[in-house]
């Protein structure tokens, strides 16, 4: 049996400018999947800049998944439709490596609010601009918004945070183990 080892939480906030897929709006959700874990928000009706501020919660295994902390997480937005398959609205990937980095020894003497790391968007990842981690009460936050792909239009804002089930132990060490 697989063991927990902690949650990473994503919180969907908005979407920003997404594309039309009905007559003049769009009924979007958020597919989020990581390995087989598959979690998705609420429907926002007729809305193309809906405000979902849903948090999903994903688990990191400790025996099974090894690879957990090296699997990207998928985003996909559709429209949903009624009488036919719901619409494709564009896809983002986060990469969750970046994040895992910001975890070291000493961060509870940082300050709350402090920026760990700012990640810089490229063609490599999903970033429409800067993404920075920040300390804050004891867990670092990744604050990112993402321009979607395949698709003329549409972003993303979302968070990422990790909670340990073990207490201390951090990512960090989660990766030192799977090394």
């Amino acid at each position: 049996m697989d063991q927990i080892y902690g949650v990473l939480k994503l919180r969907i906030q908005r979407g920003i400018n997404l594309a039309i897929r009905d007559l003049r709006s769009s009924d979007p959700y958020v597919v989020v999947s990581m390995g087989t874990q598959k979690l998705k928000t609420k429907i926002m009706h007729k809305d193309l800049n809906p405000e979902w501020n849903e948090e999903l919660t994903l688990m990191l295994l400790l025996i099974g998944m090894v690879d957990d902390i090296k699997t990207p997480i998928h985003l996909k937005v559709f429209d949903k439709d009624m009488f036919s398959a719901d619409d494709e609205m564009g896809e983002a990937v986060i990469d969750i490596k970046p994040y895992v980095k910001c975890w070291n020894k000493g961060l509870e003497k940082l300050p709350d609010g402090c920026v760990v790391k700012r990640i810089q968007p490229n063609e490599n990842n999903y970033l429409a601009e800067e993404s920075p981690c920040i300390w804050h009460n004891g867990t670092i936050i990744q604050r990112m918004l993402l321009k979607l792909r395949n698709v003329e239009c549409g972003e993303l804002l979302c968070e990422l945070e990790w909670l340990s089930v073990l207490g201390s132990m951090g990512l960090l060490e989660l990766q030192q183990l799977h090394a």
